[in-house]
């Protein structure tokens, strides 16, 4: 995950925390994280990256639609990025 970009780190946790996303719904996530609107020109190539680097897989569900699922390796990653943050950053329980 170290060799990620941020955005493309968002990208698969956005695609972890939904059930076979497609493509526009990963970007609607986005958009509301970042309060403005992520072009399909910075998406699709970022995604494209996330398939070659085996975390997410892409299956077309038509000529116009694909779905998004995060790979086990992808999971794992997600996994130890939170480990390592927890290092760094520690959340205090409210009393």
């Amino acid at each position: 995950m170290y060799d990620l970009t941020g955005f493309q780190r968002d990208l698969l946790y956005a695609a972890a925390g939904q059930d076979e996303p497609k493509g526009l719904a990963i970007k609607d996530e986005l958009d509301d994280y970042y309060e403005t609107e992520v072009h399909h020109g910075r998406l699709y190539p970022n995604l494209d990256t996330l398939v070659e680097k085996g975390l997410i897989e892409k299956d077309q569900i038509d000529k116009r639609t694909n779905s998004y699922e995060v790979t086990q390796r992808g999971h794992r990653e997600i996994e130890a990025r939170r480990e390592w943050e927890e290092q760094y950053v520690t959340v205090e329980a409210e009393a």
